[in-house]
């Protein structure tokens, strides 16, 4: 094959974040509070928000979004189309038919066909650690599946597995694990550039053997969250990650990054994953729901880290820059304030209606803010190649 040839090739490719990222920030910004609104209004609409709904939303519909537009890469139209075209059938079926045979089957049906394209792309890893990411994907995107089969009124197995709601809890441990790694990647190889310029070595970079405990550790809890029984040892795992996460990000040095707002902000979301593991944990050992400390992990820790790789990321193909101050931080500070009020609201939110309403709406604000400049940015980036 000639370079003209393959140039052509990658031309005709699209990059999967500027589609998917958009899409999962506006899902994002409507899911929540829409979820509110179907309770606090009494009219239950729409139904497949509520109860664990929005958390089957949030979990395999935005998130899911946010590993294909990550992991993807530059993609033909002929797969990347067909793709996002199953994503969006199985939110809107999922979302306002719920209990249809189509909508339990969509869903499932998109998980396994990204994990079919993206978990191949780390099989050539060598080390342990970073051949773990493949499967990580692969699990999450299978308890996708499970949550049909134990939730589904079609499934003939529903009732050899555990519930909806503790396969939603494990995958986000699943999450908090894909954060953890993904996001330590991210920030050691940045702050260390940065720090280099200085003329300050940092001889913590990846720290493979925190990272490597933390991959051992949360594992284990991801199994252990689907069962109730063994609260007491994977509140003592989840409280054991959050000290490793907590020690790595330290050991970063990030008060030399002070001109650095994009590094502060995901240096941010990745201590709101040891907040949200901490309380997690100790909830667990006392015998408490999890439900308002698991919203620290997907309020405070995916909410900041995803809105800060996808500004990241979309300012760099647009700009060949990083994104500056005064965007990132009013973004980390609404969704600080909704993983704040959302906690204080407690296991039982709707007794605290101005709390969930200010996290929904604090919540959707910056989701809403982060898909028009994704579209502006993404715009920008198309008339700079013209």
């Amino acid at each position: 094959m000639t370079l003209n040839n393959s140039t052509n090739i990658r031309k005709h490719k699209s990059q999967a974040f500027w589609l998917f990222f958009p899409a999962a920030s506006l899902l994002a910004a409507l899911a929540v509070p829409l979820t509110v609104w179907a309770v606090w209004s009494s009219t239950g609409w729409p139904a497949g928000l509520l109860g664990s709904g929005h958390g089957h939303e949030l979990i395999f519909g935005f998130a899911l979004a946010l590993v294909a537009g990550y992991t993807l890469g530059p993609q033909s139209a002929t797969l990347l189309y067909p793709l996002f075209g199953l994503w969006l059938a199985a939110r809107l079926s999922w979302i306002f038919q719920p209990h249809s045979l189509l909508a339990e089957i969509l869903g499932p049906a998109f998980a396994l066909l990204l994990a079919w394209h993206v978990v191949p792309r780390f099989s050539a890893a060598k080390k342990w650690r970073n051949k773990m990411v493949g499967p990580l994907i692969l699990l999450i995107c299978l308890l996708a599946l499970a949550f049909w089969f134990s939730s589904s009124l079609y499934s003939p197995i529903a009732a050899w597995l555990p519930g909806p709601i503790p396969l939603m809890q494990s995958a986000i441990v699943g999450l908090l694990l894909l954060m953890t790694f993904m996001g330590g990647r991210l920030i050691a190889p940045a702050v260390a550039g940065t720090l280099e310029k200085k003329g300050i070595p940092l001889e913590a970079r990846v720290q493979p053997r925190i990272e490597g405990l933390l991959i051992l550790v949360l594992g284990s809890s991801i199994f252990l969250m689907a069962f109730p029984a063994a609260n007491l040892l994977t509140g003592s795992l989840l409280i054991a990650a959050a000290a490793l996460i907590a020690i790595r990000t330290l050991r970063w040095k990030l008060w030399y990054c002070l001109e650095r707002a994009d590094l502060l902000v995901l240096a941010l979301g990745y201590m709101w994953l040891a907040i949200g593991a901490l309380c997690t944990g100790i909830a667990l050992m006392q015998g408490w729901l999890p439900a308002a400390a698991l919203h620290l992990i997907t309020i405070g820790a995916l909410g900041t880290l995803s809105t800060s790789i996808m500004l990241r990321l979309a300012w760099q193909r647009s700009h060949r820059k990083p994104p500056p101050a005064s965007e990132v931080f009013p973004i980390a500070a609404l969704l600080a304030i909704a993983a704040i009020s959302r906690f204080i609201a407690g296991s039982s939110p709707f007794s605290a209606p101005t709390l969930l309403w200010l996290s929904a709406g604090t919540w959707a604000l910056a989701y809403l803010w982060i898909t028009l400049r994704l579209l502006f940015l993404a715009k920008h980036s198309k008339n700079r190649r013209k």
